[in-house]
Protein backbone atom coordinates (compact mmCIF):
# COMPACT_ATOMS: atom_id res chain seq x y z
CA UNK A 1 0.00 0.00 0.00
CA UNK A 2 2.74 2.41 0.31
CA UNK A 3 2.33 3.64 -3.26
CA UNK A 4 -1.43 4.48 -2.35
CA UNK A 5 -0.18 6.15 1.08
CA UNK A 6 2.48 8.26 -1.22
CA UNK A 7 -0.04 9.39 -3.40
CA UNK A 8 -0.12 13.70 -3.26
CA UNK A 9 -3.26 14.81 -0.82
CA UNK A 10 -5.47 16.25 -3.81
CA UNK A 11 -4.53 13.10 -6.00
CA UNK A 12 -6.32 10.80 -2.96
CA UNK A 13 -9.33 13.35 -2.52
CA UNK A 14 -9.84 13.40 -6.27
CA UNK A 15 -9.23 10.15 -6.89
CA UNK A 16 -11.35 8.87 -4.05
CA UNK A 17 -14.76 11.05 -5.15
CA UNK A 18 -14.17 9.64 -8.78
CA UNK A 19 -13.89 5.88 -7.22
CA UNK A 20 -17.42 6.63 -5.14
CA UNK A 21 -19.60 8.46 -7.71
CA UNK A 22 -18.40 6.10 -10.71
CA UNK A 23 -19.58 3.18 -8.35
CA UNK A 24 -22.84 4.87 -7.67
CA UNK A 25 -23.47 5.49 -11.06
CA UNK A 26 -22.54 1.79 -12.08
CA UNK A 27 -24.81 0.57 -9.06
CA UNK A 28 -27.63 2.61 -10.64
CA UNK A 29 -27.32 1.57 -14.27
CA UNK A 30 -26.16 -1.86 -13.43
CA UNK A 31 -29.13 -2.65 -11.27
CA UNK A 32 -31.73 -1.89 -13.95
CA UNK A 33 -29.58 -3.93 -16.47
CA UNK A 34 -28.89 -7.44 -14.40
CA UNK A 35 -32.44 -7.37 -12.66
CA UNK A 36 -35.25 -8.41 -14.37
CA UNK A 37 -38.03 -6.38 -14.80
CA UNK A 38 -40.51 -8.98 -13.40
CA UNK A 39 -38.35 -8.63 -10.03
CA UNK A 40 -37.45 -4.75 -10.08
CA UNK A 41 -40.30 -4.26 -7.65
CA UNK A 42 -38.65 -6.32 -4.48
CA UNK A 43 -35.08 -4.41 -4.63
CA UNK A 44 -36.14 -1.45 -2.33
CA UNK A 45 -37.71 -3.91 -0.83
CA UNK A 46 -34.17 -5.72 -0.23
CA UNK A 47 -32.31 -2.87 -0.37
CA UNK A 48 -33.95 -0.43 2.14
CA UNK A 49 -33.25 -2.15 5.16
CA UNK A 50 -29.78 -2.78 4.51
CA UNK A 51 -28.95 0.59 4.53
CA UNK A 52 -28.67 1.21 8.36
CA UNK A 53 -27.06 -1.92 8.68
CA UNK A 54 -24.67 -0.86 5.97
CA UNK A 55 -23.91 3.00 7.13
CA UNK A 56 -23.19 1.46 10.61
CA UNK A 57 -20.51 -1.13 9.48
CA UNK A 58 -18.51 1.36 7.10
CA UNK A 59 -18.96 4.06 9.94
CA UNK A 60 -17.81 1.84 12.75
CA UNK A 61 -14.56 0.45 10.27
CA UNK A 62 -14.14 4.20 9.82
CA UNK A 63 -14.23 5.69 13.32
CA UNK A 64 -11.85 2.86 14.29
CA UNK A 65 -8.97 3.71 11.13
CA UNK A 66 -9.37 7.42 11.36
CA UNK A 67 -9.03 7.32 14.99
CA UNK A 68 -6.12 4.98 15.03
CA UNK A 69 -4.12 6.87 12.29
CA UNK A 70 -4.52 9.79 13.61
CA UNK A 71 -3.18 8.88 16.86
CA UNK A 72 -0.20 7.23 15.18
CA UNK A 73 0.68 10.47 13.81
CA UNK A 74 0.67 11.48 17.00
CA UNK A 75 2.66 9.16 17.78
CA UNK A 76 4.91 10.06 15.42
CA UNK A 77 5.28 13.25 16.29
CA UNK A 78 5.95 12.83 19.60
CA UNK A 79 9.30 10.29 18.53
CA UNK A 80 10.74 13.42 16.50
CA UNK A 81 10.13 15.24 19.80
CA UNK A 82 11.57 12.58 22.13
CA UNK A 83 14.83 13.03 19.54
CA UNK A 84 15.02 16.52 19.75
CA UNK A 85 14.89 16.51 23.99
CA UNK A 86 17.65 13.60 23.39
CA UNK A 87 19.71 15.80 21.51
CA UNK A 88 19.22 18.39 23.30
CA UNK A 89 20.41 16.72 26.43
CA UNK A 90 23.33 15.30 24.81
CA UNK A 91 24.18 18.75 23.95
CA UNK A 92 23.93 20.27 27.52
CA UNK A 93 25.95 17.20 28.55
CA UNK A 94 28.94 18.30 26.36
CA UNK A 95 29.15 21.43 28.32
CA UNK A 96 29.93 19.46 31.51
CA UNK A 97 33.58 20.86 33.09
CA UNK A 98 36.73 19.51 31.38
CA UNK A 99 34.52 18.32 28.17
CA UNK A 100 35.62 19.41 24.88
CA UNK A 101 32.61 20.51 23.65
CA UNK A 102 32.86 21.56 20.29
CA UNK A 103 33.90 18.28 18.48
CA UNK A 104 30.73 16.60 20.19
CA UNK A 105 28.64 19.40 19.24
CA UNK A 106 29.96 19.94 15.21
CA UNK A 107 29.13 15.89 15.12
CA UNK A 108 25.54 16.58 16.77
CA UNK A 109 25.06 19.34 14.16
CA UNK A 110 26.21 17.17 11.22
CA UNK A 111 24.16 14.14 12.16
CA UNK A 112 21.17 16.25 13.17
CA UNK A 113 21.26 17.95 9.62
CA UNK A 114 21.78 15.20 7.43
CA UNK A 115 18.94 13.15 8.91
CA UNK A 116 16.85 16.42 7.89
CA UNK A 117 18.33 16.33 4.96
CA UNK A 118 18.45 12.83 3.49
CA UNK A 119 16.49 10.49 6.10
CA UNK A 120 13.43 12.45 6.51
CA UNK A 121 11.24 11.38 3.89
CA UNK A 122 10.38 8.26 1.18
CA UNK A 123 12.09 5.01 1.83
CA UNK A 124 15.29 6.39 3.40
CA UNK A 125 13.09 7.52 6.34
CA UNK A 126 11.94 3.70 6.20
CA UNK A 127 14.63 2.13 6.01
CA UNK A 128 17.79 4.11 7.74
CA UNK A 129 20.86 3.20 5.23
CA UNK A 130 20.99 6.30 4.12
CA UNK A 131 25.01 6.21 3.92
CA UNK A 132 25.84 9.88 4.74
CA UNK A 133 23.09 9.92 8.01
CA UNK A 134 25.23 6.33 8.87
CA UNK A 135 28.93 7.96 8.82
CA UNK A 136 27.35 10.95 10.67
CA UNK A 137 26.26 9.26 13.55
CA UNK A 138 29.27 6.70 13.81
CA UNK A 139 30.90 9.80 13.92
CA UNK A 140 29.12 10.96 16.40
CA UNK A 141 29.34 7.62 18.42
CA UNK A 142 33.19 7.97 18.59
CA UNK A 143 33.31 11.54 19.54
CA UNK A 144 31.22 11.52 21.98
CA UNK A 145 32.14 7.93 23.77
CA UNK A 146 36.24 9.05 23.18
CA UNK A 147 35.39 12.16 24.82
CA UNK A 148 33.93 9.84 28.18
CA UNK A 149 36.69 7.87 27.94
CA UNK A 150 39.00 10.49 29.22
CA UNK A 151 40.22 10.29 32.38
CA UNK A 152 40.44 14.03 32.85
CA UNK A 153 36.39 13.86 32.48
CA UNK A 154 35.61 11.70 35.02
CA UNK A 155 33.07 9.06 35.63
CA UNK A 156 29.75 11.82 36.16
CA UNK A 157 30.28 13.33 33.23
CA UNK A 158 31.10 10.84 31.55
CA UNK A 159 28.58 8.12 32.10
CA UNK A 160 26.03 11.51 31.44
CA UNK A 161 27.66 11.54 27.90
CA UNK A 162 26.82 7.94 27.19
CA UNK A 163 23.57 7.76 28.60
CA UNK A 164 22.63 11.07 26.46
CA UNK A 165 23.89 9.48 23.48
CA UNK A 166 22.43 6.28 23.90
CA UNK A 167 19.02 8.57 23.92
CA UNK A 168 19.66 9.93 20.62
CA UNK A 169 20.44 6.59 19.11
CA UNK A 170 17.56 4.84 20.90
CA UNK A 171 14.76 7.64 19.35
CA UNK A 172 16.31 7.34 15.74
CA UNK A 173 15.48 3.56 16.11
CA UNK A 174 12.08 3.88 17.28
CA UNK A 175 11.57 6.57 14.04
CA UNK A 176 13.32 4.39 11.37
CA UNK A 177 10.82 1.71 13.06
CA UNK A 178 7.68 3.74 13.11
CA UNK A 179 8.25 5.08 9.51
CA UNK A 180 8.72 1.40 8.21
CA UNK A 181 5.46 0.54 9.16
CA UNK A 182 2.59 -0.28 7.01
CA UNK A 183 -1.29 -0.35 6.23
CA UNK A 184 -2.43 -4.00 6.68
CA UNK A 185 -4.20 -5.16 3.44
CA UNK A 186 -6.64 -6.48 4.71
CA UNK A 187 -7.48 -3.55 6.90
CA UNK A 188 -8.07 -1.38 3.95
CA UNK A 189 -9.81 -3.57 2.02
CA UNK A 190 -12.66 -4.43 4.39
CA UNK A 191 -12.90 -0.58 5.14
CA UNK A 192 -13.04 -0.43 0.81
CA UNK A 193 -15.55 -2.88 0.79
CA UNK A 194 -17.66 -2.09 3.22
CA UNK A 195 -17.97 1.49 1.62
CA UNK A 196 -18.50 0.15 -2.12
CA UNK A 197 -21.14 -2.19 -0.49
CA UNK A 198 -22.47 1.26 0.97
CA UNK A 199 -22.88 3.06 -2.16
CA UNK A 200 -24.19 0.06 -4.53
CA UNK A 201 -26.92 -0.56 -1.94
CA UNK A 202 -27.70 3.21 -2.11
CA UNK A 203 -27.78 3.03 -6.20
CA UNK A 204 -29.78 0.07 -6.01
CA UNK A 205 -32.62 2.15 -4.12
CA UNK A 206 -32.76 5.18 -6.70
CA UNK A 207 -32.19 3.22 -10.19
CA UNK A 208 -36.38 3.92 -11.07
CA UNK A 209 -35.73 7.58 -9.96
CA UNK A 210 -34.80 10.41 -12.42
CA UNK A 211 -31.47 11.65 -13.04
CA UNK A 212 -32.37 14.72 -10.68
CA UNK A 213 -33.51 12.55 -7.49
CA UNK A 214 -30.71 10.18 -8.13
CA UNK A 215 -28.22 13.07 -7.17
CA UNK A 216 -29.14 12.29 -3.62
CA UNK A 217 -27.03 9.36 -3.26
CA UNK A 218 -24.11 11.90 -4.03
CA UNK A 219 -23.38 13.23 -0.63
CA UNK A 220 -23.23 9.45 0.30
CA UNK A 221 -20.25 9.22 -2.93
CA UNK A 222 -18.56 11.57 -1.34
CA UNK A 223 -18.58 10.75 2.49
CA UNK A 224 -17.04 7.19 1.63
CA UNK A 225 -14.69 8.82 -0.83
CA UNK A 226 -13.34 11.56 1.61
CA UNK A 227 -13.21 9.11 4.04
CA UNK A 228 -11.34 6.76 2.05
CA UNK A 229 -8.68 9.59 1.15
CA UNK A 230 -8.30 11.10 4.37
CA UNK A 231 -7.39 7.56 5.71
CA UNK A 232 -4.88 6.98 3.34
CA UNK A 233 -3.52 10.57 3.46
CA UNK A 234 -3.15 10.17 7.45
CA UNK A 235 -1.19 6.63 7.14
CA UNK A 236 2.12 7.48 6.09
CA UNK A 237 3.82 10.16 8.04
CA UNK A 238 7.05 10.07 6.60
CA UNK A 239 6.30 9.70 2.76
CA UNK A 240 2.59 10.62 2.92
CA UNK A 241 0.50 13.75 2.16
CA UNK A 242 0.98 14.68 6.11
CA UNK A 243 5.12 14.29 6.68
CA UNK A 244 5.64 14.90 10.44
CA UNK A 245 7.08 17.67 11.27
CA UNK A 246 10.83 18.01 12.08
CA UNK A 247 10.58 21.43 13.85
CA UNK A 248 11.62 20.25 16.95
CA UNK A 249 15.29 18.90 15.06
CA UNK A 250 15.48 22.53 13.23
CA UNK A 251 15.12 24.44 16.74
CA UNK A 252 18.60 21.58 18.01
CA UNK A 253 19.96 22.72 14.73
CA UNK A 254 19.35 26.44 14.87
CA UNK A 255 20.62 26.27 18.32
CA UNK A 256 24.01 24.56 18.07
CA UNK A 257 24.47 27.07 14.52
CA UNK A 258 23.79 30.37 17.61
CA UNK A 259 26.07 28.65 20.10
CA UNK A 260 22.88 28.52 21.97
CA UNK A 261 24.87 25.57 23.68
CA UNK A 262 28.47 26.88 23.73
CA UNK A 263 29.81 27.36 27.26
CA UNK A 264 30.07 31.16 28.36
CA UNK A 265 32.95 31.13 31.03
CA UNK A 266 35.73 29.37 29.08
CA UNK A 267 34.95 26.39 31.93
CA UNK A 268 34.19 23.45 29.18
CA UNK A 269 37.00 23.94 26.91
CA UNK A 270 39.83 22.67 28.93
CA UNK A 271 43.39 20.99 27.74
Amino acid sequence: MNWLTSLPAVVLVVGGLVLALLVAAVARVGVRVLVPAGERDRVPQIATPLMPTLGAAFAIFAALSLASEAGYLRAAEGLVSDEAAAASRLAWAATSPRVHSDPIHAALLDYLQSTRAREWEGAAAASGDDAATAHAIARLERSVRAEAARPAVGTPAGAELVISLDGVTSSRRARVAAASRDVPSLYVVTLVVSGLALIVNSGALVFRSSLRTSLLIVGVASVVGLSLALLFALSAPWSGPFIVSGQPLDTIIGDLQSGFFDDTDGSVVLP
